[in-house]
């Protein structure tokens, strides 16, 4: 499958689901990150690589993307899941993103990806306890279940900020995205919170797409610039990143995207930032 024909398929999930399709689930409330500060002490912190997937909450019976529209996986791989709620990853591998993306978005699944494909997990919804004793109760989910398929993120105590710089390093030199912070006493929580850090060498973050801007010269016809509205109610314009797929068929007014950029303005608005992609 093309960018092209990948993206008008996604359009056209979310515009189903936006206009109140009946056989799109409620969006799940799930844990969203904040961007980790520059000067952090990682110690209270749980530490995992950040992986390039696509998220997936699984209730116990239906594997649902972020936005609550059910994912066509495969009856043999949701069989092996445990019949409880799960919060995680669906993941091929360090820069595989495209074909991960491609294959769990497809409405008829095929089996040779789904091979490929990994639930992650890092979370276990409305369980008891701190995140530490959540980790331990996933290891022995994954343990009991005894699938390649199915595995709980590896996570770790870092003591000090060189020691997790040093991290970070590592695993970017090594194709990763960069790595999540999760305070290891936090007791199970939902929406966008300070308990669950991300550390990037660039910043990204998301945005509601409001309105489409038209092009001009070169770009007449198409998509100029996305207009954005972030989660805290600031609007602008995101013009860089965006394919010619994109501006034929851009992501639907409603639909959630996710942006690269490299810090604030005064006005608190990113700088230079840039089309990554459309979330589930």
């Amino acid at each position: 499958m093309t960018k092209l024909s990948r993206r008008v398929l996604l359009c056209a999930l979310a515009q189903a689901w936006l206009a109140g399709d009946s056989s799109a689930a409620q969006a799940p409330a799930l844990l969203l990150a904040q961007n980790a500060p520059a000067r952090l002490d990682p110690q209270g912190y749980l530490v995992s690589e950040k992986l390039d997937g696509v998220r997936a909450f699984w209730t116990g019976r239906r594997l649902l993307f972020r936005s609550g529209i059910e994912i066509a996986a495969p009856d043999w791989f949701t069989a092996r899941l445990p019949s409880r709620p799960l919060d995680g990853e669906l993941w091929m591998a360090r820069g595989r993103f495209e074909a991960l993306s491609a294959a769990v978005r497809r409405n008829v699944p095929l089996d040779a990806e789904w091979r490929s494909v990994r639930y992650m997990l890092f979370e276990l919804p409305d369980a008891p306890g701190g995140f530490e004793q959540r980790v331990a109760a996933l290891t022995s989910i994954s343990e009991t279940v005894a699938w390649a398929g199915l595995q709980a993120v590896e996570q770790a105590r870092i003591e000090t900020p060189a020691a997790l710089h040093k991290r970070l390093r590592e695993v970017v030199a090594a194709g990763g995205e960069g790595l999540m912070l999760h305070r290891a006493d936090a007791a199970y929580a939902s929406g966008r919170s300070e308990l669950l850090l991300k550390l990037k060498p660039i910043d990204d973050s998301e945005a509601t797409v409001i309105a489409h801007e038209p092009g001009q010269g070169r770009l007449s016809g198409m998509l100029g610039a996305l207009r954005v509205r972030s989660p805290e109610g600031r609007e602008f314009s995101i013009g860089s990143g965006l394919s010619e797929g994109d501006r034929r068929a851009p992501p639907p007014v409603g639909s959630l995207v996710r942006y690269r950029f490299r810090g604030l303005t005064n006005s608190g608005l990113p700088r230079f930032a840039t089309f990554v992609r459309v979330e589930s």
